[in-house]
């Protein structure tokens, strides 16, 4: 079993709702918590870094930030993303740039960038961790969801293949695949309109499902697990 107490952990997308929920509940179970996301003013704490995943250096100075802080690194969780919606037929070059940009190229830099640090946390003893959120649709691509349906699986394939590698190191990977969450994060869709979504998870109780996992040493979290 994971121990969250004392453990520096980082959240990346920490200013949408359910990365602020995740962080919320992280350090409720005594972790220390580095949030970084693209709004100043809905990070919250003193212990934050503003940046954009989807920009090319972001990564790197995120876990820089996250690590001359607190010279140690023991946990990931990756909250950040984009959607968009429409038809694959009408979707922009620009957009999906942006997609594949925030939703999968940013959260494997990040990764990379993470490991050495978490390899540390390994040789110390500790269990350190990886979480990223693809969602449901990295399991079931979406009609009207095609571009923003691929950056999530292409996320979800890697994360499957490098959890493969980094076990022998001690780095635990976990992808959650939450279905349609009410973070209002289809109201802020980059291109297209969302279509009328039924009720979903609430982000208070899928951060939850998602603490319980990282504390059980879970490795995976499909969508029938919310």
């Amino acid at each position: 079993m994971a121990e969250l107490k004392g453990n520096v952990v980082l959240v990346v997308g920490a200013s949408g709702v359910l990365g602020s929920e995740v962080a919320r509940q992280l350090e409720a179970e005594g972790a220390t918590v580095v949030r970084s996301g693209r709004n100043p003013a809905r990070l919250g704490g003193a212990d934050s870094v503003v940046a954009d995943l989807g920009s090319y250096s972001a990564a790197a100075d995120i876990v820089a930030a996250a690590f001359t802080a607190h010279g140690r690194l023991d946990g990931v969780v990756i909250a950040a993303g984009v959607v968009a919606f429409g038809p694959a037929s009408d979707v922009s070059d620009e957009t999906i740039e942006q997609l594949f940009s925030t939703n999968a190229l940013g959260p494997i830099r990040l990764i990379r960038q993470a490991i050495p640090h978490l390899t540390l946390s390994a040789a110390a003893g500790r269990k350190p961790f990886i979480v990223t959120i693809s969602g449901i649709v990295a399991e079931s691509p979406a009609a009207g969801l095609a571009a923003y349906s691929a950056s999530k699986a292409a996320l979800a394939a890697f994360v499957q293949a490098a959890s493969r590698e980094l076990r022998r190191a001690g780095i635990r990977m976990l992808d959650s695949r939450p279905g349609h969450t009410e973070t209002g994060l289809a109201g802020r869709a980059i291109a297209g309109v969302a279509p009328a979504f039924p009720q979903g998870h609430e982000p208070v109780d899928v951060a939850k499902r998602i603490l319980r996992a990282i504390v059980d040493d879970e490795k995976d979290l499909p969508s029938s697990a919310f």
